[in-house]
């Protein structure tokens, strides 16, 4: 594996940080600017973003994993609050099943270990699309047993009902209650294990590349702050216990950098179960140093890192969507574990 940018790699990560930057959210009130959003979104749709991974007219993807990873973590960082993974994800799906991607991945369970399994012709419990935002977006897709394989499902999404923020301010997930009617997805083949280990070696190193983007956005954020606020005098970041909280962070956000990186390169270019693996490796450990760089900016900013005017509560509800989607790291080392025991 080389860690090295080629160029066209270097101007796709120049082009996303700084279009992110530009059009993300400049602080918590524009999370409600609505002509900020729309305008993010339709950038982000002319970039073809979400576009990655449809089929490049052979079967393969249009850009491999690296390239996806690079685009998340420029998103991460900026809080950009635009349909992203979601619907690559549907799109990668889409094109291991040969069907047309007119829908979002939904996922199963109180940890998103999507996508959802479930017998058809209705679903037996609630189940869960994120980054399905949008009223021209009525379907979400599960996946139904077929003998040895998988067929995709198509499930009806509720009404988008503006009912407040859940927990990330920046995604969206809607709720598709127990009961739903499965409908049959016209797809040319049924999916494999390999394809579903594929898929969610993608989803993990993905989601792990988003919190990579989190944490780095939270440390530029915090730094910033240390260098201005003052006490007795001096700026905080002058402290010694400040600059130790704030080092250890860094060294937490560039690890989880490296593990990400290899998670993303990996979901394209190692066998099946190798890719999982290396993504479950660093869905693990991302999830942890996130939880910990997270909570260190919150402790540098003090009394208003609490408030809902700070941005690092934004950052940190973000991050607490990526960790649990797919799993978090308990149930990542859980798996890891069990791969473990069994080639034992």
């Amino acid at each position: 594996m080389d860690t090295r940018d080629t160029p066209e790699q270097a101007e796709l990560r120049r082009s996303a940080r700084r279009l992110a930057g530009d059009l993300g959210p400049p602080n918590v009130l524009g999370l409600d600017d609505a002509e900020r959003s729309a305008r993010l979104a339709a950038a982000a749709r002319a970039a073809g973003w979400a576009q990655l991974r449809d089929d490049d007219g052979s079967g393969h993807p249009i850009a491999g994993g690296v390239e996806a990873g690079i685009v998340a973590e420029a998103l991460g960082a900026h809080l950009a609050d635009v349909p992203f993974l979601g619907p690559l994800l549907t799109a990668d799906l889409g094109r291991r099943a040969r069907a047309e991607a007119s829908a979002v991945v939904a996922g199963y369970g109180p940890s998103l270990e999507g996508p959802a399994v479930v017998p058809a012709p209705a679903t037996t419990e609630p189940i869960f699309a994120i980054d399905a935002a949008g009223e021209d977006l009525t379907a979400a897709w599960v996946l139904t047993p077929a003998g040895e394989g998988f067929r995709l499902g198509r499930v009806a999404l509720p009404p988008v009902e503006d009912e407040g923020h859940g927990t990330d301010l920046t995604r969206s997930v809607r709720v598709v209650p127990a009961g739903a009617r499965v409908e049959p997805v016209a797809g040319d083949r049924l999916l494999t294990g390999d394809d579903l280990a594929r898929w969610t070696a993608l989803g993990l190193a993905l989601t792990s590349a988003d919190l990579v983007g989190i944490m780095r956005g939270v440390l530029d954020v915090t730094v910033t702050y240390a260098a201005q606020r003052k006490q007795y005098g001096v700026a905080v970041g002058s402290f010694q216990a400040v600059q130790h909280l704030l080092a250890e962070a860094r060294c937490l956000m560039e690890g989880s950098a490296s593990v990400a990186q290899h998670a993303t390169w990996a979901a394209d270019e190692l066998a099946p179960g190798e890719a999982r693996t290396a993504g479950r490796v660093a869905k693990a450990y991302c999830v942890r140093a996130a939880r910990t760089v997270c909570e260190t900016a919150v402790q540098v900013h003090g009394g208003i890192g609490n408030t809902w005017e700070c941005m690092v509560h934004v950052y940190m509800r973000r991050a607490l969507l990526s960790s649990a989607w797919l799993g978090d790291d308990g149930l990542q080392l859980l798996e890891l574990q069990g791969e473990r025991l069994g080639a034992g």
